[in-house]
């Protein structure tokens, strides 16, 4: 990705990129304008919400003004919708919209969300992220991804150390990385200090920044996930490793209304063996990775790419 390249230069993609400050929300469409960047000449305008939208160029140029414009999150909507009635350019909304769908010239949906694809839609095996497979995988590596309490899930913090501590004992041969999310409550890490596991050692959310999950998924060779972080078991899949998924009970008051699309989006993936649920792994084979990494980020490129940008590899 360039954001110094020579305006002059032709067939560049200028994106404009709405950012409402969430980091799941960037992850999104930092991959893929990423995953375009590796299709095209691209020069990138990062738009902070709520202010105002990039200055104009010393350099008055056509280049200034927006080829894609792409955000997540439903405050980018209007914004958006705005900068293209003002400056041109193809919206990219990635997630299912609050606004009609015609408002927007593409909507990249997780199928979870239960839209169908039309001309105006793609549909992506969960959200689109930054992580790629790497050349080489080491083989004692893994990392363990916890999320924590929500209104999907009942968790409790010793059905999860419990299942931690079998891994580990399992895969005795691996150094595990442990990393922790804001939901992780502060109990689980102080039990899990306590339980002294001598190969896990504990990454505090506090500690990464936005490349350290990326470039960890990339190599790991075996990952668990709590169930409950449904969005780090797409990731996991992208980087290619054997993904397992920790047990996390559903909310009873959740199972008694309306059935979760999460939730069965991440059952479509434990039937399909694309992943390995605890309760039924083999703990003395290591975890099954799927034929071929997910790549929805390259793949949703390629479709711009193809259809607005003139360009296929």
């Amino acid at each position: 990705m360039n954001s110094d390249a020579n305006p002059e230069q032709d067939a560049q993609c200028v994106i404009w990129r709405f950012c409402d400050g969430k980091r799941r929300h960037e992850n999104q469409s930092a991959g893929l304008i990423e995953a375009l960047a590796d299709r095209y000449p691209v020069i990138v305008h990062r738009v902070a919400l709520p202010k105002s939208l990039p200055p104009p160029s010393k350099r008055q140029s056509v280049h200034d003004n927006p080829t894609l414009i792409i955000g997540a999150g439903h405050a980018t909507h209007l914004p958006m919708l705005r900068a293209r009635r003002t400056h041109g350019g193809r919206i990219v909304v990635l997630m299912r919209p609050t606004l009609p769908r015609r408002c927007f010239d593409l909507c990249i949906v997780p199928e979870h969300d239960g839209l169908r694809a039309r001309a105006d839609t793609l549909i992506s095996r969960g959200v689109l992220n930054r992580v790629r497979p790497g050349a080489r995988r080491a083989p004692n590596e893994g990392l363990m991804l916890l999320g924590g309490p929500s209104r999907h899930h009942d968790w409790n913090d010793t059905q999860i150390l419990d299942q931690i501590a079998i891994i580990a004992a399992s895969r005795a041969h691996i150094r595990w990385q442990l990393a922790s999310s804001r939901r992780t409550p502060a109990t689980l890490l102080s039990a899990l200090n306590d339980r002294e596991l001598g190969n896990v050692d504990v990454v505090p959310v506090a500690a990464v920044d936005p490349n350290w999950l990326p470039a960890r998924l990339a190599v790991a060779a075996e990952v668990w996930v709590s169930a409950d972080s449904v969005s780090m078991v797409y990731e996991a899949l992208s980087g290619g490793a054997g993904v397992g998924v920790i047990e996390v009970a559903a909310h009873p008051r959740r199972l008694r209304t309306t059935p979760d699309r999460v939730l069965a989006g991440l059952n479509t993936l434990i039937e399909q063996k694309l992943v390995t649920c605890f309760g039924t792994w083999d703990r003395i084979q290591p975890l099954a990775a799927a034929a071929q990494p997910l790549a929805e980020a390259q793949r949703c490129a390629a479709w711009i790419s193809e259809h607005w940008l003139g360009k296929s590899p």
